[in-house]
């Protein structure tokens, strides 16, 4: 798998809680994220009191750093990928944590305009992974399988020219004459 060749180096954060911090911290060359853990057998969680505080110290120290905070929420009861990845707003980021900040969704709002966590808002887990452990080969063969189905999308066209009925060129009957076209 891909995350073998391109692997993290992840850190659990001693006393869970602490500003800013998160649970864990996954750190590789080029990038680096706080992830805050959550677990919960509702879809949807809403930010009060402790996890309140919790997003604005993570939101802050993304600022701070430069940093692209995330959340894991694991639904319980669900089989198959139970988690999901949201990110936190930050306006600091660049280079590849900006590129793939555009990728993973954002906490939604509630119509007051306060974050809260939706499961189906979130991005699975393994379509994070293939995010992020994504190797140059891999690119390479998703462009040329892109450019060969463009290729053959236009091959097609240019052989395939409509017929037109032949009824298209008789004399149009009378009562057709009064349309407009």
């Amino acid at each position: 798998m891909q995350v073998v060749r391109r692997p993290f180096l992840v850190v659990r954060a001693a006393g869970s809680g602490t500003a800013g911090a998160g649970d864990l911290l996954a750190v590789r060359g080029d990038i680096a994220f706080p992830i805050e853990v959550k677990t919960s057998k509702d879809k949807k969680n809403y930010l009060s009191g402790r996890t309140w505080v919790q997003y604005l110290d993570l939101q802050n120290e993304g600022e701070r750093c430069g940093l692209m905070p995330l959340y894991a929420l694991r639904l319980k009861g669900v089989r198959g990928d139970s988690w999901r990845i949201l990110r936190v707003e930050t306006t600091t980021l660049t280079g590849p944590l900006a590129i793939i900040a555009r990728r993973i969704p954002a906490l939604t709002l509630t119509k007051s305009g306060r974050p809260h966590l939706d499961w189906d808002a979130g991005l699975p887990l393994h379509r994070f992974l293939s995010l992020l452990c994504r190797d140059d080969e891999s690119y390479g063969q998703t462009a040329a399988a892109l450019r060969a189905r463009s290729d053959s999308w236009v091959k097609s066209e240019v052989e395939e020219e409509p017929e037109v009925p032949q009824s298209y060129h008789e004399p149009k009957a009378e009562w057709m004459k009064r349309f407009r076209l």
